[in-house]
Parts: structure tokens; C-alpha cells; sequence
């Protein structure tokens, strides 16, 4: 499984560890194939462009999904759900990242450094990655009003 990994600076905010180099580190010691879409620095950019660059890799087929790293998860989750297909979820705690992907069937998962450690955020990833969807009914006509 490719999954494409992007953040704005709040990645490799200090102090280390860096959050999204040591999220990749984890994913990839779990098998998963990376595609990283940057940024890799701790200069400001701006979270739209990196959203942007994920949900263009998980839309194509490059990724089959996508996490996204901020300070909080919101501003760059609302960036992602802007595009037609993604069902981004902005996962705090164990049940958003098990309902998120077993009724919503996310496809990118969004985290927040300022708001989680980095073990729990490599928890809720972990949860997120390993929940499958539910194909119920009622989740699936849901998830197809949202086109």
C-alpha cells in the first residue's frame, strides 16, 4: 500500500523529534510505500499547498491514502476536503480514528503536533490504518451524497 505523507512546518516544529519524518520512519518500518509531498523544513509555508499536493496523489491513484500534519489537523483537513472524493478526517482520539475510516471510509487522515504527542499520534495512525471500512449500508449512501 502507497500512502502519500505531506505537512506544512509545523512537521519539524522544534523540539524534535520531527514529526513527520518520524511518522514516516514508522509507516515505512510497517511496509507502507511513501510517496512524500513535502514540505521538508521548518520554514513557513502554507498547509493548502501540501494538502493540495496528498489529495492529488491519492485522486490520481498515486497513493491509496493520504496523511496530512499540522499544527492542529483542522486548517489542513478543511484543505483537503475541498477536493471531490477526499474524506479527510481530523483524528484526536481512538474512536475518530476507528469510526472515521469504519463509517466514513477516510482516505486521508489528518493530526495535529501541537495538539498530540508523537505517540499518540503514531497510535491514531495506527488505529486509522488497521480499521477497516464497514460497507454498511446506510455509511455507504452517506458517503455517496457527498459525491
Amino acid at each position: 500500500m502507497r500512502i502519500a505523507i505531506g505537512s506544512d512546518h509545523a512537521g519539524y516544529e522544534d523540539p524534535p523529534p520531527h514529526y513527520k519524518p518520524a511518522i514516516t520512519e514508522h509507516l515505512q518500518s510497517r511496509g507502507y510505500e511513501i510517496i512524500d509531498c513535502g514540505t521538508n523544513g521548518p520554514d513557513s509555508v502554507d498547509y493548502p499547498d501540501y494538502a493540495d499536493k496528498v489529495c492529488d496523489a491519492v485522486l490520481d491513484g498515486s497513493a491509496d491514502l493520504g496523511v496530512l500534519i499540522c499544527g492542529t489537523g483542522i486548517g489542513i483537513c478543511m484543505a483537503a476536503n475541498r477536493h471531490k472524493g477526499i474524506r479527510g478526517a481530523p483524528v484526536a482520539t481512538e474512536d475518530m480514528a476507528r469510526l472515521s475510516r469504519s463509517h466514513n471510509n477516510s482516505n486521508v487522515c489528518c493530526l495535529g503536533k501541537r495538539i498530540l504527542s508523537l505517540d499518540e499520534c503514531i497510535n491514531l495512525l495506527d488505529i486509522w490504518l488497521d480499521t477497516p471500512y464497514s460497507h454498511h449500508p446506510r455509511h455507504q449512501r452517506r458517503i455517496e451524497k457527498m459525491g
